[in-house]
């Protein structure tokens, strides 16, 4: 019988309790059955491929976090408001759980529900560039810009690679301006 209040869902929060506080390298599911308090077979019951689907699990949970988050951050923005704060959404989510977003699959996947987040992530990126009036090809180029933007100042900001006194924030501040600009001037661009 499986232990009480442990489930697939309590198992990923386990899981993701120790990425976060000893990063992706320790995720095995004798260390997760410890975080439960449970013996190392009885996660089988809740994560019935073992360790790897634990570990597609995990990434679901955290692409479809980092969905949500971006989503409620450009919710009722377009154009240059939706880029500042899906950038600095992203940067917060790197920010707050360093370990996690470090553990994020950057690359397709062939398993179809991480395929699936992944493309809900993506569509967010879309929805931006979709308000500079981009389409096709060139939204594909745009979204690419503003993936590659938010995923590079997080990684540098997470790895510590911004040690010069001024204020990361103004960075930030002055990357989204080249950015909305750059956005504004792209081929295909329709103002506002």
């Amino acid at each position: 019988m499986a232990r009480a209040g442990l489930s697939p869902t309590a198992v990923v929060d386990h899981a993701l309790d120790l990425i976060d506080a000893q990063g992706a390298g320790t995720l095995t599911l004798a260390a997760v059955a410890a975080r439960a308090g449970v013996a190392t077979p009885s996660l089988y019951k809740h994560v019935a491929g073992g360790l790897p689907e634990l570990r597609r699990l995990v990434a679901v949970r955290t692409v479809d976090e980092l969905t949500d988050h971006l989503s409620a951050a450009v919710l009722g923005h377009s154009r240059d408001g939706a880029v500042a704060a899906l950038l600095a959404a992203y940067a917060d989510y790197a920010v707050r759980f360093p370990r996690r977003y470090a553990a994020l699959p950057q690359a397709p996947d062939p398993d179809p529900e991480l395929t699936a987040a992944g493309e809900r992530l993506v569509n967010v990126l879309f929805a931006v560039v979709r308000g500079y009036g981009l389409e096709g090809s060139e939204a594909v180029h745009a979204a690419r810009t503003l993936r590659a933007t938010a995923h590079g100042f997080a990684s540098l900001t997470t790895a510590g690679a911004f040690q010069l006194a001024e204020d990361r924030n103004v960075t930030l501040e002055r990357l989204t301006r080249v950015l909305v600009d750059g956005l504004a001037d792209w081929p295909g661009a329709r103002g506002a």
